[in-house]
């Protein structure tokens, strides 16, 4: 918020889960005062009930950054694949619901068979053991004829995998420091002083096969119906968190284009660290 400030930036959030309207505290979303303050894009489009894939992200917020290319923008976040199907030629290939449903009754070991048959090198790009990647390999080969190698060696996805943008930026990353587990349950205590028992109790019911998959809401819901204590709902949303910082931490680590800086428990030094590298590059000097 502060840079936004000082840059007359927009924000675009990179969260998967932020575009879904009610899910407040479970995301952290900004609040309406910062919205008023700063325009924030990807926050609020869509109802918890409806889905809203990757493929959906990517083309709202290539039309909100073609919309303000007079602007200066932040991307904030969030989901590393989010962020890169924005910047990155990351294509998404088609679903279809018949195809699928005619896949999803084959055995494992012949849906396997039959995408080994195919493309006898799949293996290298997609892993065998996981039923459903197999599976949506199978349904990209009948929709587009292409088998995963030969999608290997488009231009877009030899791109992809060199880190080439689509989009340039330069991209920043906040290391998380050592005492992660101690701030993801600080977290989760003020997130249910602050009414998240009752915004999931609001939303129960609603929150579509997308929704559901944000940390918390399940839980949350299963103690709601008497299944879970408020203990055990509170533990197994800190362990799902800490499961997701985990896995951002190994997929942002292996982007060769960040520049990280150092984690400090206090927000102003955090500021200044930032700035000084902004600096060293050369981009919003004091």
């Amino acid at each position: 918020m502060r840079l936004a400030r000082e840059a007359g930036a927009i924000i675009v959030s990179a969260d998967s889960m932020q575009v879904y309207r009610g899910m407040d505290i479970g995301t952290a979303k900004p609040t309406l005062a910062e919205r008023d303050e700063v325009p924030h894009y990807l926050v609020d489009l869509v109802d918890p009930e409806e889905p809203f894939s990757v493929a959906d992200y990517q083309r709202e917020s290539r039309r909100v950054v073609t919309d303000n290319s007079d602007r200066r923008i932040l991307v904030v976040g969030g989901s590393g694949l989010h962020v890169r199907a924005l910047l990155d030629p990351l294509e998404f290939p088609p679903h279809d619901p018949t195809v699928r449903l005619d896949l999803s009754a084959l055995d494992p070991k012949e849906a396997r068979r039959r995408l080994e048959a195919a493309d006898p090198g799949a293996g290298a790009i997609v892993d065998l053991a996981n039923p459903r990647r197999v599976e949506r390999a199978l349904e990209i080969l009948e929709i587009t004829g292409l088998t995963p190698s030969q999608r290997a060696m488009t231009g877009s996805a030899r791109s992809v995998a060199a880190y080439e943008p689509l989009l340039a930026f330069a991209g920043f990353g906040i290391d998380a420091g050592e005492r992660l587990a101690q701030r993801i349950a600080t977290r989760m205590d003020s997130m249910v002083d602050a009414g998240f028992v009752e915004e999931v109790r609001s939303l129960r019911g609603r929150l579509g096969v997308t929704a559901r998959a944000a940390a918390g809401y399940t839980e949350f819901a299963a103690h709601l119906d008497g299944e879970l204590t408020l203990a055990e709902a509170k533990k197994l949303t800190r362990n799902a968190t800490m499961a997701l910082a985990k896995r951002q931490r190994t997929y942002f680590g292996r982007d060769p284009r960040l520049t990280w800086i150092r984690w400090d428990a206090e927000p102003e030094e955090r500021y200044r660290s930032f700035r000084a590298e902004l600096d060293r590059l050369g981009l919003w000097t004091s």
